[in-house]
């Protein structure tokens, strides 16, 4: 049979994915530990560093299943997110993966924080785990906040068939 994906094992097609990118941007990318989470390289600075990025800017998170390669991940960087969380291949990331995210790209408000924004597509299952990590850091004195996007689009084929 004729393979129609480019996948070795599609149980570790998340893995696999974060390590060609980590390979392809080794300065520009790190990833958490026990969690498919990049973020910048520029959040590897102490929290009390001076030019830890947010200290200066809000920090922006958007993640979501993976299998829209290079959505989430192909956006990281200067002036753009923050960082990326993965979810499996079109699953939801887990609230803890979510919720490591902010700690790593967040300072609280009271250490000079900026705080971050969470961008969540209008999906079920990523607007209840970001939901739920979005509470769980706030109650652990970030500032966090997040806006509910809608990416998809839909084109109502009646309307084209009838102006034929």
């Amino acid at each position: 049979m004729k393979p129609k994906k480019f996948l070795n094992d599609p149980a570790k097609a998340v893995d696999e994915f974060i390590a060609g990118l980590l390979l392809q941007y080794p300065n520009h990318l790190r990833k958490l530990a026990n969690h498919h989470v990049l973020v910048h390289s520029s959040f590897s600075t102490s929290r009390e560093d001076a030019a830890h990025p947010n200290k200066s800017n809000v920090s922006l998170l958007s993640g979501g299943g993976s299998g829209h390669e290079p959505s989430h991940a192909g956006y990281i960087g200067s002036n753009m997110l923050s960082g990326a969380i993965l979810g499996g291949i079109f699953a939801s990331p887990s609230v803890a993966a979510i919720l490591a995210a902010i700690r790593a790209v967040t300072i609280p408000t009271t250490d000079g924080g900026k705080g971050c924004l969470l961008i969540v597509k209008n999906y079920t299952g990523d607007r209840l785990n970001f939901g739920m990590a979005c509470e769980l850091a706030k109650a652990e004195g970030y500032d966090v906040s997040m806006v509910v996007v809608a990416d998809d689009c839909e084109f109502m084929m009646n309307v084209y068939l009838l102006l034929d």
